[in-house]
């Protein structure tokens, strides 16, 4: 699958779905403890926030600096700046609000050829946007299912199961896991439509549903519990290690 720049119209989509959540929460719920372990709502916001700005800065030309100090991971340093930035949970939200949109307006205008500066590797566009809209449905869930709100899954899914599909590469080798190719038969949310990654004839499949095998990507579901088959040589390490990695 070849991913093109509607993806900025999908990713401006998924973050008017998690707007309409954030407009309609009080001072409570904003307050409340996330999925996102340590994290209130606001924290998750502001992370995202945080995440957008650094989008508009790296189509600028500014790049993106949130290189672990030494001995800190990635996950470290963005606990750290999230809470060296703490605030008001309506200053989160108008910051959020203005971030995104900044993000969405640079994403568009950027040379889709050009890899822009990325906190792991220099991505293109289009892959960008990509992961934005990973990140904005991963905290999604991280913000609705403790308040008990619904956010059910959609088709924009497709785009998170393609980045999980594609960076498994990346994902074997920083784990040190070897394995050959493994394929995607997913089944969309609509329960009809199958969305197929990787080359057909791979001994190595990885088959369920697409809501499932995302979450698993997303570290929002443990594998064991995903419902998902796999078969072959490599599907189960494959799943074991599938991320939503930028790369």
């Amino acid at each position: 699958m070849v991913l093109d720049m509607t993806i900025i119209d999908d990713l401006t989509a998924e973050q008017d779905r998690l707007e309409d959540v954030l407009a309609g929460l009080d001072e409570a719920q904003w307050t409340s403890p996330s999925g996102a372990s340590g994290w209130t709502v606001a924290d998750v916001v502001l992370h995202l926030a945080q995440g957008e700005e650094g989008v508009a800065a790296s189509v600028a030309g500014a790049g993106v600096d949130v290189r672990p100090r030494e001995g800190d991971t990635v996950e470290e340093a963005m606990d750290l700046l999230v809470r060296a930035q703490r605030t008001a949970p309506e200053e989160v939200f108008r910051r959020w609000r203005e971030a995104r949109k900044d993000a969405v307006e640079a994403l568009r205008g950027a040379d889709p050829k050009r890899p822009l500066t990325w906190v792991e590797t220099p991505l293109k566009p289009a892959t960008l946007a990509t992961t934005r809209l990973a990140e904005h449905w991963a905290h999604g869930l991280d913000i609705t299912e403790p308040l008990g709100i619904g956010f059910p899954d959609t088709e924009r899914l497709r785009h998170v199961a393609w980045l999980a599909h594609r960076t498994l590469p990346y994902a074997l080798a920083v784990t040190a896991e070897q394995a050959g190719p493994v394929s995607c038969e997913l089944t969309a949310p609509d329960g009809t439509e199958v969305w197929r990654f990787g080359p057909a004839d791979a001994e190595s499949t990885i088959s369920g549903t697409a809501g499932a095998f995302c979450r698993v990507a997303a570290q929002r579901l443990g594998a064991a519990e995903s419902g998902l088959r796999t078969t072959g040589p490599y599907g189960a390490v494959a799943l074991s290690v599938v991320r939503t990695y930028a790369v």
